[in-house]
């Protein structure tokens, strides 16, 4: 990428987004597009297309979405639907009339087969159903990565790149503990029932199942690197993970640890797990030229206390509007 390329980034106040807004402002890209939701809805065709004939964007990275755990997906199963769907589609559709020369889609590892071998890799996709606690939001990023491979075979250019990425968490994730993903849940729980002097915290499930975490940072530079290297080895979609699991019952153990909760932990047995295991097999894109660098201890500690100290609403200082 030069200096001059303009870089659409959807979604730069969440999780994956802010990440990827902070390497492309320490790697000093200076056209870096973003828009607020209220500026932009990317859920209108129309306005989509009006922002990119207006901004011409030279790459997209696409981390916008509706996302959450296990509640939110069981309540809200037609919004996760319509809302990715029409998402997917109006800045895919923009993207290829304007131009855009890469445009990354982060789909998600709940798209894989709840029984399916481990590590999970690509060549899975579609030999199975998805877990059924998340099945409505699987279908839309699978209908995502398809559009992307679709777009790709017919205009003969690999221009749309689905990445799947493992558990993300870091900075700026949803930490809301009724809609948010185990891991920032989990810090948001330990950290109230700390100042609260709670006696115990009762979690959902067996805290058997394992799961996969990436730091939200390790996916933006594998981005910057998607956006700028030769891509042409490279078979799409491609999995981001880190290679080791942790079962969410030790996870627990550990970010009560760190930020200092000495309380028991209760579990509720009765409520779903979840799929029992989701680790990755990130082959491809590590043999490729990629690999994590974030070390999980410190992630987990460095994100406990990004949260105590900024809380939920942090995002970047400062932005560049469309």
């Amino acid at each position: 990428m030069d200096q001059t390329a303009k870089i659409f980034v959807a979604g730069h106040q969440g999780l994956i987004g802010s990440a990827v807004w902070r390497a492309l402002h320490s790697a000093g890209m200076p056209h870096i597009l973003v828009q607020t939701r209220a500026q932009l809805e990317l859920t209108q065709a129309d306005a989509v297309d009006a922002f990119f004939k207006r901004t011409q964007p030279d790459y997209v990275v696409l981390a916008a979405g509706r996302v959450g755990g296990i509640l939110e997906n069981k309540t809200h199963p037609a919004d996760f639907l319509n809302t990715n769907l029409s998402i997917q589609q109006n800045v895919f559709a923009s993207a290829h009339r304007y131009g855009v020369r890469r445009l990354i889609f982060f789909a998600s590892s709940c798209m894989y087969p709840r029984s399916c071998p481990q590590p999970m890799a690509e060549s899975a996709l579609l030999t199975g159903q998805p877990e059924p606690t998340s099945i409505a939001y699987a279908i839309a990023k699978l209908a995502g990565v398809q559009l992307c491979l679709a777009y790709n075979q017919q205009y003969g250019e690999k221009r749309f790149l689905p990445v799947i990425p493992n558990s993300a968490y870091g900075p700026n994730d949803n930490f809301n503990p009724d809609t948010g993903h185990v891991l920032s849940a989990l810090i948001a729980r330990f950290v109230k029932a700390k100042r609260e002097g709670a006696a115990a915290v009762t979690l959902w499930g067996t805290g058997a199942p394992k799961r996969e975490f990436i730091h939200a940072d390790d996916i933006a530079a594998a981005c910057l690197q998607l956006l700028s290297k030769d891509i042409s080895t490279l078979e799409f979609p491609v999995n981001l993970g880190v290679g080791r699991d942790i079962s969410i019952k030790a996870l627990a153990q550990s970010i009560a640890q760190t930020v200092g909760y000495t309380g028991e932990l209760i579990w509720d047995t009765t409520k779903p797990d979840g799929a029992p295991r989701k680790l990755l097999d990130s082959t491809r894109i590590q043999t490729w030229g990629w690999q994590p660098t974030i070390p999980f201890e410190a992630g987990i500690q460095s994100t406990c206390d990004w949260y105590v100290t900024q809380g939920v609403n942090q995002h970047p200082a400062t932005t560049t509007s469309a």
